[in-house]
């Protein structure tokens, strides 16, 4: 992705305009892994086998980045794992909104977060399907296999919940969560009603080249095209889901493994199943950056028992009731202080069983840290 940037990105910041959020992607991806953000190296304490190492960029969006946040981010959740089973549930926006949701992206992100949130609880909540408070964790992406625009929420609801006066584990009956029209007639409501009061407090517009028959289709939107709410089967265990779902938490837009070219036909990309799709540079590059959230916007978020007011709390109840074993105590730590501490090599040893630091050159002696060397290498452009 660094070299898509660095090639096609001084181009497309003099052709189109950008926002400060997509120049600071830009920027952050065309230097990652290069000298423009310096580095260190690695010299073997037996052979004085060397290997120079760049540092990354560490943004958010680079695809380069994410795998370790990605084991972290799913080490720490393995603490907060109830042992029941757990149901994937994707709620996707329809068509005829996607041109509101990109000029308004912030609000309606937000909005979309609140009324799948809301649809879950809600239902949760009654009697006649749960009567109970699940745990759900819910992950936002705005991407298809293409890189069209195509918000949704990936959520992991529980399979059951804490009753109300905590003395018992509600289980879900049958192999479904909440029937999927009924999730979709509700989401539709949720949202719908916080976009008429959004729109009415003046908290989101229509685009500004938006054509005569705007309103007409938005309320088409909403009143008559049916909702996609997908609803899997449960999975296997809690850490299975968590493992399947934690592919998507630390996902951008699309991975270098999916790029396989970059020449003068454009960049061509793997799409679904088995299919590709190739793109002029600049093209290809617009499209990724329709996906750059709004600065500080937080997407992976926390409800019902998983929820800041109950994740040291209400969520031991349901620990113990679900393992006995289990204290009733509220849990010592925030979750911040449950992440892992291990390096990234003691990662990639536990993940992979490689041993980064085994010198590859004579395969004896270990490979020890040391500054990096002058190098006359040209840093990378500057698409800010």
């Amino acid at each position: 992705m660094g070299d898509i940037v660095r090639a096609y990105g001084p181009a497309l910041v003099a052709r189109y305009t950008l926002t400060p959020e997509q120049h600071v992607v830009l920027r952050d991806l065309g230097r990652c892994r290069t000298p423009a953000l310096g580095g260190h190296r690695y010299v073997c304490e037996n052979c004085g086998h060397e290997i120079p190492v760049f540092n990354s960029c560490r943004n958010r969006h680079c695809p380069t980045c994410q795998s370790l946040e990605q084991h972290r981010w799913l080490e720490a959740r393995e603490e907060r794992i109830l042992p029941t089973q757990y149901f994937h549930v994707v709620f996707t926006l329809p068509e005829g909104l996607r041109r509101l949701v990109q000029y308004n992206r912030a609000a309606l992100f937000t909005l979309l977060f609140q009324a799948a949130s809301q649809t879950l609880l809600t239902l949760a909540r009654d009697p006649k399907w749960l009567g109970a408070l699940p745990a759900i964790t819910m992950v936002l992406h705005t991407w298809s296999r293409t890189l069209a625009f195509h918000p949704h929420v990936h959520a992991v609801v529980s399979a059951g919940g804490l009753s109300p006066d905590r003395t018992a584990w509600v289980p879900i009956t049958g192999n479904f969560l909440f029937p999927v029209e009924v999730l979709g007639e509700v989401f539709r409501a949720k949202f719908r009603d916080g976009l008429i009061a959004a729109r009415a407090s003046g908290k989101v517009h229509l685009p500004p080249d938006s054509p005569p028959d705007a309103l007409e289709h938005l309320h088409q939107a909403l009143h008559h095209t049916e909702w996609n709410v997908y609803a899997k089967a449960p999975f296997g265990g809690a850490q299975a889901v968590y493992r399947y779902v934690g592919r998507y938490t630390h996902r951008v837009g699309i991975s270098n493994a999916r790029i396989r070219s970059m020449d003068d036909a454009g960049v061509t990309f793997a799409t679904k199943d088995g299919g590709t799709e190739t793109l002029d540079g600049i093209r290809f590059l617009r499209r990724f950056l329709e996906h750059v959230l709004p600065k500080g916007f937080v997407r992976i978020r926390h409800f019902g028992l998983l929820a800041a007011c109950h994740a040291t709390t209400t969520l031991e109840y349901a620990r113990a009731l679900l393992a006995p074993a289990c204290s009733l105590e509220p849990a010592a730590k925030p979750i911040e202080d449950l992440v892992s501490p291990r390096t990234w090599v003691e990662i990639l040893l536990a993940l992979t069983s490689v041993d980064a630091l085994r010198c590859p050159c004579c395969g004896l002696g270990r490979m020890i840290l040391c500054p990096l060397a002058d190098t006359t290498a040209s840093p990378a452009p500057d698409t800010s």
